[in-house]
């Protein structure tokens, strides 16, 4: 394994280029601000009279629209939302020149054949490991989050240097660079987020905490025992692994991991987990998510309401608003 550091960069393969970051939301704007401070010239492509495009605005950035942007640009990032990229790849593929780099920082579209770039310019991801804030706020404390690289188009022949410069200039060769492929990146990303860090933490701590109160106890010492300690247990396995997480908790605590832990979740997990992932890697999800998108998202929608109806939420609300050391602004929206 090869990780990339700032002394890699043996030349910046960005020096006098324009680049354009389409959408500013979480990643393009941390993006867009790491790019201008590391010494890059950086044009937003936003919707004229959006939100974004007056935040940006107001952070002393050139906004245009995103055809526009594209076609004064040498650099285009494709930084909104996976399910609006298509169309705007519409717009804008016209405005692309020979030699351009298109980049995203997720490879989903591009895997999954919904945009199909000339084969003229380059296409290549940068993809930090975190959100856009986080992206933002380790930049400005000297330090930076991983990223994965990879180039999935060398029509310019300096391809990997483009997404190389462009990652040093995120911050993300102080934490290391590492090389992947679109494929590989679309495809462990939708099953990290779907088996591990969200579908399944969240169902699992949803049935743990229904556990508890169908057996008679407080819904508000299930939230503390299910949800509210995760984070304290996450917290050490982030820094040390999981062998930092045994050092830390009890040692009840530690038989209780090794001789249960394997009853909640036993290999059987592993043949779903195992279904899932085919159902990504056949692209079944993705021809799902979009048509779900396309026809206006209501299952989407009232899945989404329904979750976030549910007594966990509610419970935890009221319980956060004593919280006082969380910030309000950080603290889930009212349903």
């Amino acid at each position: 394994m090869k990780l990339f550091t700032e002394e890699d960069v043996k030349r910046d393969a960005l020096q006098g280029k324009t680049i354009a970051v389409l959408g500013y939301g979480s990643q393009g704007k941390a993006h867009a601000q790491n790019l201008r401070d590391s010494g890059y010239t950086v044009i937003i492509g936003a919707r004229p009279g959006g939100p974004s495009a007056q935040d940006a605005a107001d952070s002393g950035f050139e906004v245009l629209t995103f055809d526009q942007a594209a076609e004064r640009a040498q650099l285009i990032c494709m930084l909104m939302p996976d399910m609006a990229q298509p169309q705007i790849f519409e717009d804008i593929k016209d405005k692309l020149k020979d030699g351009d780099a298109l980049l995203f920082a997720h490879g989903f579209n591009v895997h999954f054949g919904a945009i199909t770039p000339p084969q003229s310019v380059d296409v290549i991801m940068v993809a930090p490991k975190s959100p856009g804030d986080l992206v933002r706020r380790q930049y400005q404390q000297g330090r930076g989050v991983p990223c994965l690289r990879a180039v999935h188009q060398d029509a310019s022949g300096e391809a990997a240097e483009r997404a190389l410069s462009y990652a040093h200039g995120l911050g993300g060769t102080r934490a290391g660079v590492l090389d992947t492929t679109f494929a590989e990146e679309t495809e462990t990303d939708l099953f990290g987020e779907q088996a591990v860090l969200c579908g399944g933490a969240s169902q699992l701590v949803i049935h743990g905490f229904e556990t508890l109160v169908e057996a008679g106890y407080q819904p508000e010492a299930a939230y503390f025992e299910c949800l509210h300690e995760l984070k304290l247990i996450v917290d050490l396995m982030y820094e040390g692994g999981v062998d930092k997480m045994y050092e830390f908790i009890s040692d009840t605590a530690s038989y209780g991991d090794l001789v249960s832990g394997p009853r909640i979740l036993d290999e059987s997990v592993k043949d779903r987990m195992r279904e899932v992932l085919k159902d990504i890697q056949d692209g079944s999800f993705a021809r799902q998510w979009m048509d779900e998108y396309k026809s206006g998202s209501n299952n989407y929608k009232a899945m989404l309401a329904k979750r976030r109806a549910h007594p966990i939420e509610t419970t935890g609300r009221k319980l956060r608003e004593r919280m006082s050391w969380i910030a309000k602004s950080k603290k889930a929206r009212a349903a």
